[in-house]
């Protein structure tokens, strides 16, 4: 059998009733047509003064998503799970590293649709993710930041062990110009002792091991 030259699209996280699958060209219409409102998209994307606000917000999904891949490289990546719960789309997951076969350290990012968030859904495929990084990829650390007022993004890292790690005041769009985002860190052995990735599964992961150079 010939080997698939991009498997990453094989990878699957599961958790209970959470499945984790990395987002294809195919679930791009999905996952622009259920864009949270309240979600703050990436602030340097391009933007198009033409298109009205809904439209320029799927373009920069669509963007985004044609620019991870592209940019792909052992020293720097960005892989987006969709997160389905029973097959449907209720959000998507990031798990990032720069310079990671040197710094061995993840960086992530998410959202869930309003009719999922409390039901410890956000807890369940940020574990999911963590257990890759620090299970197959060997991950030594894993780091996270939030807006001050995102208590749920904040709880979720919170529960799963993150601890401080220092604050900063950032430009912030719609919210007088000026906000604070708060970082947080997960040593390895925080997460070992945590137990948060007790319970997840990851199948098809060895063929993905060149492309992050483990």
């Amino acid at each position: 059998m010939t080997q698939s030259p991009w498997p990453l699209f094989d990878l699957r996280l599961t958790r209970a009733e959470v499945a984790l699958r990395p987002m294809t060209e195919v679930d791009l219409p999905t996952v622009a047509a259920i864009l949270p409102e309240d979600l703050e998209l990436n602030p340097a994307a391009t933007t198009y003064p033409g298109l009205d606000t809904p439209l320029g917000r799927r373009v920069v999904a669509h963007q985004e998503y044609w620019l991870r891949w592209g940019r792909w490289s052992i020293p720097s990546w960005a892989l987006t799970f969709v997160v389905e719960i029973d097959g449907r789309m209720v959000g998507t997951q990031t798990l990032e590293g720069e310079e990671f076969p040197t710094l061995r350290t993840v960086d992530s990012a998410s959202w869930l649709i309003p009719q999922v968030r409390g039901r410890g859904v956000g807890k369940a495929m940020r574990s999911a993710v963590l257990a890759l990084a620090f299970g197959p990829l060997s991950a030594q650390c894993a780091v996270t930041s939030a807006w001050d007022d995102n208590h749920a993004s904040l709880g979720v890292s919170r529960a799963i062990g993150y601890q401080p790690n220092g604050q900063h005041r950032q430009r912030r769009d719609g919210r007088d110009g000026v906000g604070t985002m708060i970082h947080l860190r997960l040593t390895r052995e925080d997460w070992l002792f945590s137990g948060a990735g007790d319970g997840v599964q990851i199948t098809g992961f060895e063929a993905c091991r060149p492309y992050f150079g483990v």
